[in-house]
């Protein structure tokens, strides 16, 4: 479930703040799942445990999870909090990086859009509470 690439440019920790986001962005964790703790996750992907602490905090910190003291971290539920301006400006930013390649590897305005009607449709249960 948690996978780390050596080979990536980003830094481990970044890579697992990456990785638990898009597990939980994508359904495969859900609110109040436990997640694993510091130490079984260091094991299982051979890092420090400060590196897991850290992305952990990482994490609580951007609202994806939340940690009870003596029972674990889990999946934090959706609170429909005003989303960070800096975390849209991000977003976009990539957004805007995709759509450059998409312009350069030759695809239309009218293509590029029907991709992003396709990926939009294809999460059914998206909530409107972007809207």
């Amino acid at each position: 479930m948690f996978q780390i690439d050596l080979k990536n440019r980003k830094s481990i920790y970044e890579q697992i703040v990456d990785n638990v986001k898009e597990l939980i962005i994508t359904g495969v964790l859900n609110a109040e799942d436990k997640l694993p703790s510091v130490r079984e996750l260091s094991k299982t992907l051979t890092v420090n445990p400060n590196t897991i602490q850290k992305a952990y905090r990482e994490l609580e910190y951007q609202g994806y999870i939340y940690t009870v003291s003596g029972l674990g971290t889990f999946v934090a539920a959706h609170t429909g909090l005003p989303i960070d301006d800096n975390k849209i400006a991000q977003i976009k930013e990539r957004l805007r990086e995709n759509t450059r390649e998409l312009f350069y590897l030759g695809c239309s305005l009218e293509k590029i859009k029907s991709i992003l009607d396709e990926l939009l449709s294809e999460r059914s249960d998206w909530n409107d509470k972007s809207k």
